[in-house]
Formats: structure tokens, sequence, C-alpha cells
């Protein structure tokens, strides 16, 4: 129960079976109807010329023409440990930056480590190196890789070139919020009121980090079911005391010490579930994924820039594809609030390396071969270019009824092995980025 207790209460996916391959009595019908899909999706494929930023970007065109006027643009990946996904994250970010006045990268990392991150790529404060080792412990160990740092210190001398239009970093997720936002909130509360910094502070007792980010995360899961749920409440009526302060005459330093005061109770409502009933793990992922939306739409609102959102395929998707343990997607509530100003991409690929945990808690390199018969990918890869953009919405037939069914897909967290997920493309994202073959990341601190 620990495993699944870490992957659930904080950012990744657990293991769901996939669906069954072709019976061998209609192989031969299979064989010709998979033909005309892979047609339809030859037609429908742009290719991809690399996946590594820098140079010309022209194959990206096809890409910016799915993504329109949206305002947020979730892409996925489909492991949390290639370097492939990542580094062209990168380039499509960058490419966005340039050609569709894209101003904001954001990640599936805590709110607050966002910030660090921001601070650095705005005003040159602090090492990016330390701040990833110090941050990306633990569950978010894989963003602390060569790629990301190369993506952040880009962003730095886009900025040093940009002043007046700059570039930003956001983290959304929930499962830690570093001592500098209590510290923001009680300062902004002595200043108003006399004494309620003090107040804020008691309230706080436990919650404000006192050790790393790694050690924080592993005593809060270790916390009596009680104690996590009257600091949940203690944090809720924090965030009152600040919301009842009212904006007095700083409207907007109001408004941001009510904002990170939510940064703090989104983090004890997130460990405010019983993990240990099935119930309380498919209401805590149904809250991580509602509030990493709510996030990213109020940063968007606030900021007023257009959003490039980094998660995993499952987090930008519309539908689960574990509806058990995970009721609703980030991507359906991005859709909700945005409407057609969301667009999600998905990624997959058919065979490669990545990095994830073994069953005895190492992080390992794994590589894995063509996936079989049956599966999403495996028609994929018949497509004519190994890397290609295809927009779900605009295949034609037979690739159109092809895309909308669930078949097994690799859809692969932070622990291996596992099954592979049954995932019905189309119904899951609106553009598809397939890569042949992806390679392992470098991850900074091994």
């Amino acid at each position: 129960m620990n495993r699944h207790r870490t992957a659930v209460a904080l950012t990744l996916l657990a293991a769901l079976a996939g669906g069954s391959v072709t019976a061998p009595a209609v192989a031969a019908a299979t064989t010709t109807r998979d033909a005309s899909v892979v047609s339809a999706l030859d037609r429908a494929a742009r290719p991809l010329r690399t996946v590594e930023p820098g140079g010309d970007t022209s194959d990206l065109r096809a890409l910016s023409h799915m993504i329109g006027g949206a305002r947020v643009v979730g892409v996925g990946e489909a492991t949390h440990g290639s370097h492939d996904f990542f580094a062209l994250k990168d380039r499509v970010f960058r490419h966005l930056v340039r050609e569709q006045g894209f101003r904001t990268f954001a990640l599936e990392a805590p709110w607050s480590t966002g910030l660090r991150l921001n601070d650095y790529v705005l005003n040159g404060k602090g090492d990016p190196r330390r701040i990833m080792s110090e941050e990306f412990q633990r569950d978010y160990r894989w963003w602390n890789n060569t790629d990301y740092l190369r993506l952040v210190e880009w962003m730095r001398a886009y900025n040093v070139r940009h002043p007046g239009d700059p570039v930003r970093f956001l983290g959304d997720d929930t499962a830690w919020t570093g001592p500098e936002v209590y510290d923001q909130v009680t300062h902004y509360a002595a200043t108003r009121r006399p004494g309620l910094g003090t107040r804020l502070a008691a309230l706080y007792a436990g919650l404000r980090p006192t050790t790393h980010t790694g050690e924080y995360i592993e005593r809060y899961l270790g916390a009596p079911l009680a104690e996590r749920r009257a600091r949940a409440e203690r944090a809720g009526r924090a965030l009152e005391l600040v919301r009842a302060l009212g904006p007095g005459r700083n409207p907007a330093a109001h408004a941001w010490a009510v904002r990170q005061a939510t940064a703090v109770e989104q983090t004890a409502r997130q460990y405010a579930f019983d993990l240990d009933d099935p119930a309380g793990i498919a209401a805590a992922m149904r809250y991580r994924d509602e509030t990493m939306a709510a996030n990213v739409v109020w940063w968007q609102r606030h900021t007023g820039t257009k959003v490039l959102l980094s998660a995993h395929d499952a987090h930008v998707a519309y539908v689960p594809d574990d509806p058990e343990h995970y009721p609703r997607m980030q991507g359906a509530f991005l859709r909700d609030r945005l409407g057609a100003g969301y667009v999600s991409v998905g990624l997959t690929f058919d065979r490669g390396s990545f990095n994830a945990t073994s069953p005895d808690g190492a992080v390992r390199r794994w590589t894995l071969p063509p996936p079989g018969p049956g599966s999403n990918e495996e028609t994929l890869d018949r497509v004519r270019y190994d890397d290609y953009v295809l927009d779900l919405r605009a295949a034609g037939t037979p690739a159109r009824e092809w895309l909308a069914r669930a078949r097994p897909t690799r859809s692969i967290g932070t622990a291996w092995p596992e099954d592979p997920h049954a995932v019905a493309l189309s119904r899951s994202h609106d553009v598809l980025i397939h890569l042949h073959r992806v390679e392992a990341s470098r991850l900074r601190d091994r």
C-alpha cells in the first residue's frame, strides 16, 4: 500500500491493464483494415525534423496550425524519464514563443518551485542547478534533468534579450509548498493587523517545512490521517483570515497574499484524504487534477500569457485511462474552464529507453522493444514518417474510427514494470505526436 499511496498522493500514475490483442481468427481481416488505417494516417501525418531545440522550426508550423488560438496547450509524455519528450517540449515552447506569442512554460511541479525558477528566469535570482536539486526530489526527481536545465537557461537568456516581454515559469502542482511562501503570508498579515502574523504562524504549525522537499513529503505521508485533516482545517482558516483582511490600500499585495495562502491550503488539502481507502485515493486524484487546472487558469488570466503545460499524457488528456483511481483529469477541467482555448497534445513512442523506479525502489534505466500487435503504437509506427504530428480531429476514415477505440498504449509513470493502459487516442487528445525511438533522459543527481 505504501508504494501505491506515494504514487496517488503526489504526482504519478497507477498501473492499468490494457485491452486484449487481436484474435487469430480475424487476423487476415484485421491486416486489411489496418492497412487502410495506416494509409489514412499517412495522408494526415506531418513530419517532424527533430526533437532537439534550435535551428529551423518550419516543420512545427503544422503543429502551430493545429493549436490555433488556444491560450493553454497541454503537451504530454508517455514516460516521465525520456530525453526526447523533454527536448521536444523545449523545442515546441521556443517555437511557440517566437511564432504564437506564448510566454509561460508550466510544469507538473509544486507552485513554490515554479516561483523560485520564475524568479531566476525573470530576474536572474539564484542558481537554477541548486534550485532544481533542492526542489526536484523524491517524486519530482525526474524533472532534475539536463533537458529542463537547458530550457530554464534558455528562458533566462531570452529574458535578458527581451526584458520588456519576458517568458515565465509556472509550477501547478500541490505536494509541496516551500517555507518562503508561509513566511510571505505571515509577514503580509503582520503588516496589515498587529498579532495576525503570530496567529497565522500558529495555524501553520506542522505545515511549514523545516526540512528538505523529499523528507517533508515522506514525513507528511507518514502522519496520521486525523493529524493531516487537522492541518488542512487550520490551513483553510488561515486562508480565510487573509481573505478577510480585504484589499486595503494595496489590492495587488492582498491578492498575492491570498494566492500564496491558497497554495498552502492546497498542499494541506492534498494530504487530507484517506489513502488507505480506494474512494479516498480517487477523491485525492480528482482534487489534484482539478487544483492543477485551477492553478494554470489563474496564472493564465493573471498574467495574460499563453501557456504551454507540460505533464504526463494522462494529465493533459480529456478522459481517464484508469477511472477507478483517476475519475477526472486535468485536461477535462481545463476544457471546462477554457473551452476551445485549451488544446491537448498526446505523445507516443514505439521503442526506446526511459528512467523509472524498479520494484526494489531503485531508479533504473529501462529499454523497451516495439509493442505487440493490437496496440496503438504498433499501427502508429507503420506511418511513413519516423516522427510526426497528427491532428486527431481531422483524420479521415477509417483512421477516424480507429483513433476513437481504446487499445493498449504505453502510459508510464515513475514505476516499472506495469501493463499498458487502454487509451482511445482521439477521445483523449486533440493532437498526437508520435516518435519512433526515445532515449532515457540524463538525471542530474545521478
